[in-house]
């Protein structure tokens, strides 16, 4: 498959990116949330320089997906033990009943 060229913005800042066709949507919402970011930090704070303000968003989005990654984690083996939970209590009722 061969790939598009689209031109993004942030910051006030155009950028030529290349993808695949079907990456084409999630790279828009991925530079608009890499903007916002980056938009948010450079109001919030007194940091100067695009470059800065760009290390300072990939720190927050890593952290925000670091934790994102532990809460899922952290899901999968609330269900793990909800399942075998389950499991026992099902094996107990069946042997009272039995």
């Amino acid at each position: 498959m061969s790939s598009i060229s689209l031109t993004i913005r942030i910051l006030d800042k155009d950028y030529q990116v290349n993808c695949q066709p079907n990456e084409r949507d999630a790279l828009i919402m991925s530079a608009k949330l890499l903007g916002e970011k980056m938009e948010e930090i450079r109001r919030g704070s007194h940091i100067i320089g695009v470059e800065r303000i760009a290390v300072m968003a990939a720190l927050n989005l890593a952290h925000d997906l670091i934790r994102s990654e532990q809460a899922v984690k952290a899901d999968a083996e609330t269900s793990q033990l909800l399942q075998s939970l389950n499991v026992k209590l099902n094996s107990a009722l069946s042997d009272l009943n039995g």
